[in-house]
Order: C-alpha cells, then structure tokens, then sequence
C-alpha cells in the first residue's frame, strides 16, 4: 500500500468516475485503474462498484477512503511541520468563498494578503455552501469563508463579522422616499430572488418568509426573474422589476450618499435602505465566519488569513473577534 494509492482512490470517490480521477491525479487511466485494482486485490475488498459511464463507492469503501484521506492529511503534515520551522506561513493557502461574499470581499482581501504574506498565496475558489463543505472534507480547500447556518461537520471556525441586509428598491419606487423600511412593508412587493443554492436565498426567505411561495412551483414574473447573482437582481431591480436583499457589502459605496453629495451628474437607480423590525428588535442580519479541519496544522496560515480580513475596510458590518 502506497501513498500515491491512497490519493488515487481518494480521487476516484470524488469524481465518481476513473477518467476524470486520473486528470486530476496527472496521470492515464489505465495508471490510476491498475493501482486501484491492486490496493483492492491487496486488502482483498471491493472499494468501487463499476458500472456503464457511473462509479460509486462501496459501505466498505467508505470507510477506506475517509480513512485513506486522513492519512494522506497526515502525511501532508509532515511537510508542513517542517515548512512552518523555516517560515510558518510560507506555502499557497487554497480559500473557498460563497458566491455572494467572493465580488465583494476578495479583492481588497487579496491585495492585503499579498502585502502581508506574499510568500502565502491564495488560491481561490468560488461556488455554493454545500460543495465548499464536501471540499474541505476532501482536503480540496483548506478552508473556506461562508455565512451562517450551515450544516455542522465538525469543522473548525472562527467569527469575522456580522452583515446586516439592506433592502434593494428602484429609485422610482414608493418606498425609495423613506429612510429605512419594514420586512411587513415588503411582503407585498415583487421579490426577486437567487436561485437554488444560494444560501443568500435561504436567508432572504428567513427575513420575508411570505415569499417561500415562490421557490418552487410559482409562475410568472417572480419565477421568471429568479436571479443567477446578486449582480444579476440588482440589475433587474434597476430596471424596475422588483425588490431584493441585499449583503451591505454589495452595497456601491456613492450608493448611500445622499444627493447633494453625489458627484454632479452621478445618477443611481435602486436606493439602499435599512432593514428595521417594527418591534425594534436587532435588523436582520448574517455572520461570516471562517472554516478549515480541526486536522488542518497551518495554524498561523489560518491567523494570517483572519488579519487580513480584518485589515479590510469593511464598511457598515461588526468585527468579530
């Protein structure tokens, strides 16, 4: 039994497929399958099921590939016990970020992790909650920044700051008049919002639940302006279609001038506005935090990553410690 064994079979659970197994190992199929047959000939078990264009893996195998995965964690810590005594935070750092925090954070993010820990690259990694949490299982990302809840598996976690919601509106809009506005004011409204698996969407429901009617049979105008991004509903809600939430951080910052503070000639279409509960009561709000394994070692790679979010502008949410 080999390490380069254990990593096979770990890529084949992933990929579910032999082929793209070995693209991701850098090597042929037929490499990757004879090495595969032979970890299974030698522990004498079946790990994979084979079937036309589909691989699953056993009960067994299962438990051999977790198994095969903190392995290979362990040994990957080996080298990183011996990195961290010439520099602690030298080496790439693979960060995962949900779509509706990676455009708005990232790029201040990068820049000041770069001038602070150049010799600790990041790379990124966009896509939903749910796969940003298969790939820190999988050891695919090291850690991931995300939005509360998420399902528990364990992990690791460090707060990074509370987000408030504000809500979207066309300028021309009623509403857009007043200084802040009620989820009560909003039920009635169009809402448009992200599409099935954004967890975004789900807090949006969470704040105005009148509108979990239109996640899944609904027709019409609200079904069809079901947004891809945020980018995408603020669009729509520019162009008059509706209504939305949205984090404060992908808030425009002249977005909240007022008039006579925008620069001449500088128009907006959609008017930004507090979330109040009638109750007074805290506005509705999200917490970002920061999630790697417990058998992650890069300790002070993790604690250069959170410094450098905190050294971010940030405007308008709470620092967490």
């Amino acid at each position: 039994m080999t390490l380069t064994e254990l990593k096979y079979i770990v890529a084949v659970a992933r990929e579910k497929h032999f082929g793209k197994a070995a693209d991701a190992c850098y090597v042929s199929q037929p490499t990757l399958s004879v090495a595969v047959k032979k970890l299974e000939e030698e522990l004498e078990v079946k790990l994979f099921e084979r079937s036309a264009g589909e691989v699953s893996v056993t009960p067994l195998g299962e438990a051999i590939v977790r198994q095969a995965q903190s392995v290979l964690e362990q040994a990957a810590a080996i080298k990183e016990i011996a990195r961290r005594g010439k520099d602690p935070v030298a080496g790439a750092l693979t960060l995962g970020v949900i779509y509706t925090i990676g455009p708005y954070l990232l790029p201040e993010l990068v820049r000041h992790s770069i001038a602070r820990t150049p010799q600790m690259p990041l790379m990124l990694q966009e896509n939903f909650t749910v796969k940003l949490l298969e790939m820190l299982r999988t050891g695919e990302i090291d850690c991931a920044i995300l939005a509360e809840p998420f399902p528990d598996t364990g992990l690791a976690m460090a707060p990074l700051y509370d987000e408030p919601f504000l809500a979207a509106v066309p300028s021309t809009h009623a509403l857009a008049a007043q200084k802040s506005v009620t989820a009560a004011e909003l039920k009635n409204e169009t809402m448009l919002l992200l599409g099935a698996g954004h967890c975004f969407r789900d807090h949006v429901l969470q704040v105005c639940p009148e509108f979990a009617r239109y996640a899944s049979n609904a027709e019409g105008i609200r079904k069809t302006f079901e947004g891809s991004s945020l980018e995408t509903i603020k669009h729509m809600v520019a162009a008059g279609m509706g209504v939305t939430l949205v984090p404060r951080l992908s808030v425009p910052r002249d977005a909240l001038l007022t008039a006579s503070r925008r620069r001449q000639g500088d128009e907006t279409h959609i008017r930004y506005l507090p979330v109040r509960e009638a109750d007074g009561s805290a506005p509705p709000m999200r917490r970002v935090v920061l999630v790697w394994r417990r058998s992650f070692t890069r300790y002070e790679a993790i604690a250069a990553l959170r410094n450098a979010v905190y050294a971010c502008e940030l405007p308008g949410v709470t620092r967490l410690s």
